[in-house]
């Protein structure tokens, strides 16, 4: 006999199960499938291979996951070491310098010289009478910008920022549906559709799998340099995309 595992799970798992108890028909070559004996332990066994297919699936998503997270790391740091190289396709105000810092969220940022009077203090012509206090000059408190928040669509979301100095963006790879789009951006977010059928045929290769996710990214962030004039987009989506799998890259 046979149970249906699940989709995209190995289709046939061998064990043993010893029932000397259930009655067989007069050949021998089956069981009597509408007595009570039968009934019953085919009951226990739905709810055994249940167990298995639950327990299958967790491993086969637990490996999936790890896969994604490696090709996503590694698309990121192509990418990031791709906009050193090319600090005038930074989509946000800060400048990154190539060659500076490793890793990801290492690049330098080469932020704007603010006006030099504003920086000053101003000192008062007025001297203070005798007796009375003076009072320090209060320091504005800096308004920390809070990044945006990743809407997860499932449990099984991976999720992994990109910085540069102190802006950059996040990626979240989560399930929107065969139908979905297969990428989109919301602020500094850009989200993956791994349901998508040509991200799941992609990604069958580590190789593709990389380039693929490679091509997307690179895509949101030249649509977020610039969306009135898409084949400047498209344009500096293939310079990002040369540079970040180029193998000896400029110095």
């Amino acid at each position: 006999m046979g149970w249906n595992i699940g989709e995209r799970l190995p289709s046939r798992i061998r064990g043993e199960v010893y029932a000397d108890f259930l009655p067989v028909i007069t050949d021998r070559s089956g069981f009597v499938i509408d007595s009570v004996q039968y009934q019953a332990f085919r009951k226990i066994m739905d709810k055994v291979v249940q167990e298995v297919d639950d327990v299958l699936k967790r491993l086969s998503g637990r490996k999936e996951k790890q896969r994604a997270s490696k090709a996503l790391k590694e698309a990121l740091e192509r990418i990031h070491r791709s906009l050193a190289l090319n600090p005038d396709l930074f989509p946000f105000g800060a400048i990154p310098l190539a060659g500076e810092g490793e890793g990801m969220g290492g690049a330098g940022v080469l932020s704007k010289k603010s006006d030099q009077e504003g920086e000053r203090k101003v000192q008062s012509d007025e001297e203070p009478k005798p007796g009375e206090e003076v009072k320090e000059p209060s320091t504005p408190k800096k308004i920390r910008k809070k990044s945006p928040k990743v809407k997860r669509l499932t449990p099984n979301a991976i999720i992994q920022r990109m910085k540069f100095g102190e802006t950059g963006v996040s990626v979240c790879v989560d399930d929107s549906g065969e139908n979905g789009p297969e990428c989109f951006t919301e602020g500094t977010v850009i989200y993956i559709n791994r349901q998508h059928p040509l991200y799941q045929r992609e990604a069958k290769k580590q190789e593709t799998y990389i380039l693929n996710v490679t091509r997307l990214i690179t895509q949101e962030i030249s649509l977020m340099k610039d969306t009135k004039n898409p084949r400047l987009a498209f344009s500096r989506q293939s310079k990002l995309l040369r540079d970040a799998f180029i193998e000896n890259p400029p110095s």
